[in-house]
Formats: C-alpha cells, sequence, structure tokens
C-alpha cells in the first residue's frame, strides 16, 4: 500500500474518532492539533502532528510551537517532544498519529510536572510605558497678541471718549495701508471726491492737492477718524 493511500485511511479514522471532539483541529488533510487538556487547565499543552510525503514510512513533524503554549517553558517543551519522538521511533511504519495523542493524554502530569507558568507576553501598559515621552518642543506655536508700544497705547487712550469706547472709524487709516485698492473707490465715488476736494482745499493747493490726490485722501480719511465719519456740510 503506497504512502498516500495509508494517509487516506488515517485520514477517514481520525476524523471518525475525533468527530465532535473540541480539542481536535485538522489543519489541513496532513496537518492536525490536539489540545491536552481542559480550557483553564494550567498544565492544558498542544501539539501539532504534521505528516511528510511519506509518513507513515518517515517519522512525522511533532511541534509545540502554538501560541496556546505560551507560557510553557522551552526545557518542558522540549522535554514533551523527546519523549513523543521516543513513541514515533516504537511505531514507525504504522498510523501513529491517534496513538501519538492518546500517548500524550494519558501522560498528561508526567510530561508536565516541571511546569512553572513563563509570562511570555507583554502587558498593554507595560507597552504604553515604554512609549517614547514626547520631549520634542511643539511644532504649533500659540498665537500671540499684538504687543503695542507705549506711544501706542497713548495714542489709542486719546481717541477713546468718555465711555471708554473708539469712535467708529478709528481704524480705517490702517486698513487703506493693507489695502490699496479702497483709494481707488473713493476715487471712483462722486460724493468722496467732492468731501475730499472740499476738506483738502482748506490745507492745499489746488495743484498741490491734484498732483498729490492719494496723499491727500489719506489725510482725508485720517480727518474721518477723528470725527466718528462726520464731516462739515
Amino acid at each position: 500500500m503506497s504512502a498516500n493511500e495509508d494517509q487516506e485511511m488515517e485520514l477517514e479514522a481520525l476524523r471518525s474518532i475525533y468527530e465532535g471532539d473540541e480539542s481536535f483541529r485538522e489543519l489541513s488533510p496532513v496537518s492536525f492539533q490536539y489540545r491536552i487538556g481542559e480550557n483553564g487547565d494550567p498544565k492544558a499543552f498542544l501539539i501539532e502532528i504534521s505528516w511528510t510525503e511519506t509518513y507513515p514510512q518517515t517519522p512525522p513533524i511533532i511541534s509545540m510551537n502554538a501560541f496556546f503554549n505560551n507560557t510553557i517553558s522551552s526545557a518542558v517543551k522540549q522535554s514533551i517532544l523527546a519523549k513523543l519522538q521516543e513513541a514515533v521511533e516504537v511505531n514507525l511504519g504504522t498510523a501513529m498519529t491517534y496513538t501519538l495523542f492518546e500517548y500524550a493524554k494519558d501522560n498528561k502530569e508526567q510530561f508536565m510536572e516541571n511546569h512553572n507558568p513563563v509570562n511570555s507576553t507583554t502587558s498593554i501598559s507595560n507597552i504604553i510605558s515604554i512609549e517614547t515621552p514626547n520631549t520634542a518642543p511643539s511644532s504649533k506655536k500659540k498665537d500671540k497678541k499684538e504687543q503695542l508700544s507705549k506711544a501706542q497705547k497713548r495714542k489709542l487712550a486719546d481717541k477713546t471718549d468718555h465711555k471708554g469706547e473708539l469712535p467708529r472709524g478709528w481704524n480705517w487709516v490702517d486698513v487703506v495701508k493693507v489695502d490699496t485698492s479702497y483709494i481707488l473707490v473713493f476715487k471712483n465715488c462722486s460724493y468722496c471726491r467732492h468731501q475730499i476736494t472740499k476738506y483738502m482745499s482748506s490745507i492745499f493747493s489746488p495743484s498741490t492737492f491734484g498732483f498729490y490726490w492719494d496723499v491727500c485722501f489719506l489725510f482725508y480719511i485720517q480727518h474721518l477718524s477723528k470725527t466718528g465719519s462726520k464731516d462739515d456740510d
């Protein structure tokens, strides 16, 4: 009988024997796991057996690398594997997967007599505690309020009325300095030109006023900021 035929027969036997057994798991048609002991048992362990192409004429691969065994020390694992290898040599050439699982079940206490649970996992709190502290300066700087000089503060105070409030239009000059397009707006407004001309003619000569119209415009806006946009009729 060929190795493939032997494996097919043993696979059918395993499925029949362990049907409904929650401890048994078929990973593939040639790879199986069995939990020795109940869930919650501190001495429970899991064995994985994989068949080679020439199994059972050659030994299967036995492993205890499953995460289920993470609390078992390497020494105990090696001891269990060594005992299972002894059973493999005795049963070589025959279907032995069931035999190995049952052998481990019958000798569970002996296999785990030197077992002391090992905490090989890292708790979440430890992971958090070793996180690199953020010592680098923050890239976001707090916005600082614009600091006024003493002269600016005095000038601002002079513009307030008896209620401590600033008159309407007190900061118009600053607006004009930022956006000179306002000059064009006032230039194109006939009423504004009339008011500016009326006010500035008393300060500049007609020739100078026409040549420095933009400068005169700023003077006029400053006048409005002091009077609260009220012009003399």
